[in-house]
């Protein structure tokens, strides 16, 4: 079934496209959302008419997703979660969640279906995702996973570990003040038998 795509459908294609679908998908997805009209010849006609228009939308939308491209290229986000031994998390970091902070932090809508990793997320550390916009429009963005409890973990730890290594001073201190008193009561001890 044709359908004239009214706005960008990820994987179909952007506005004033003409697609081949499936009928239950146009019929129970595409046409109740406004995403597509059928493609009749009433439509068509009226699409060839309004060809200009949606070709001045169409340079609109890529404008503002290039604008949008060059705005979030190169920023880092980053990402709280929580993980176990070894920095490995419980579950993954996904493309929604990385929709979401990025949403968050830009104040605008990118779908999560637009945003494409090389490689599950499943452990501490800095990756990078490419966010595909309209057209030729495209973006990187560094993700940085961290855990705000591992770096207090981090920090107790090395706590632990500079108090143990000033225990250890302290007695190796006191090992040799015990050495130092115990050769001054040795030669006490011999001197006190030479006077007798």
């Amino acid at each position: 079934m044709k359908v004239i795509l009214n706005e960008d459908v990820p994987g179909l294609g952007e506005p004033g496209k003409i697609v081949d679908v499936a009928p239950g998908y146009a019929r129970n997805f595409l046409v109740p959302r406004g995403l597509a009209i059928y493609a009749d010849r009433a439509s068509i006609k009226e699409l060839e008419h309004h060809e200009k228009r949606l070709a001045r939308k169409r340079m609109k939308l890529e404008e503002a997703a290039k604008s949008l491209a060059e705005k979030i290229n190169g920023s880092e986000l980053i990402i709280e979660t929580r993980s176990g031994e070894g920095g490995k998390l419980y579950g993954s970091v996904t493309t929604s969640d990385i929709a979401k902070v990025l949403n968050a932090e830009f104040d605008l809508t990118v779908d999560r279906r637009k945003i494409s990793l090389a490689e599950p997320i499943r452990s501490l550390g800095k990756f990078q995702a490419s966010v595909d916009l309209i057209g030729e429009a495209k973006a990187t963005i560094t993700i940085n996973v961290t855990d705000p409890n591992a770096e207090v973990a981090a920090v107790k730890t090395a706590e632990v570990v500079e108090t143990t290594t000033v225990v250890e001073a302290a007695e190796e201190v006191i090992e040799d003040d015990v050495a130092v008193v115990e050769t001054a009561e040795e030669s006490t001890i011999e001197v006190t038998e030479e006077e007798a």
